[in-house]
């Protein structure tokens, strides 16, 4: 009876160390015959493998691309916004100016919280060349007197000032923004049509497999 027991007890520890020692395999065989049916999933149609490749790169625009190429082209205006700043920094200079014009007697409206300006003469002496007079436009609140900051170009004339830093900055974060953005949305809009695009080859597949299938059930002639 022992040698029986023992007999017998002892295929069992060898089976008990093989589905111990064999955990990873059982595993690794299950997830293989899940991953086979599921590409063997008669159900499964190419409009439905189509769908799944876009869905996956459309997550991959969304979540890499727009980041990326609002990145890429933040760099870029950052770098095109210094270049024409320092640019217009060696073309322009500023002068201390006289306001010798009067402001109008009612200022122009303007829409949002945009300070208002009017255009007045003043009237500055530059060395060399003596006193100089343009038009420019000040701030609502300079009156006949008052001594302005102009910017003149290489001839003269008033212009704007020149971007600085923080001009440089809003404009890099609005290029980015607006193309992450442009990004985003060109996603979304390939994900909507290949989903239209196809439901529309579904429906004429289960359509074609029906015409096939129907007559069968109902045991009529096609």
């Amino acid at each position: 009876m022992h040698g029986v027991e023992g007999a017998v007890a002892r295929p069992r520890q060898g089976w008990v160390r093989f589905l111990g020692s064999g955990d990873g395999e059982e595993v690794d065989m299950r997830t293989r015959v899940r991953s086979r049916r599921r590409r063997q999933n008669p159900l499964r149609r190419r409009s439905d493998v189509v769908e799944a490749w876009t869905a996956l790169a459309v997550t991959l625009l969304l979540f890499v691309g727009a980041p990326l190429a609002g990145a890429a082209a933040g760099l870029w205006a950052h770098d095109q916004a210094r270049t024409i700043a320092a640019t217009q920094r060696a073309d322009r200079h500023r002068v201390h100016a006289k306001v010798i014009g009067n402001p109008p007697a009612q200022l122009p409206s303007v829409e949002g919280n945009r300070p208002r300006s009017f255009p007045v003469a003043v009237r500055w002496t530059e060395p060399g060349k003596g006193s100089r007079t343009t038009t420019v436009a000040v701030p609502a609140d300079t009156g006949r007197g008052d001594v302005v900051d102009v910017w003149l170009d290489a001839k003269g004339r008033g212009v704007a000032p020149p971007p600085g830093e923080v001009a440089v900055w809003q404009h890099t974060l609005t290029v980015g923004m607006w193309s992450a953005a442009a990004v985003i949305g060109l996603a979304l809009l390939a994900r909507t049509v290949s989903q239209r695009v196809s439901l529309r080859h579904r429906l004429a597949e289960w359509e074609r497999d029906w015409a096939l299938t129907e007559p069968q059930w109902t045991r009529r002639r096609a």
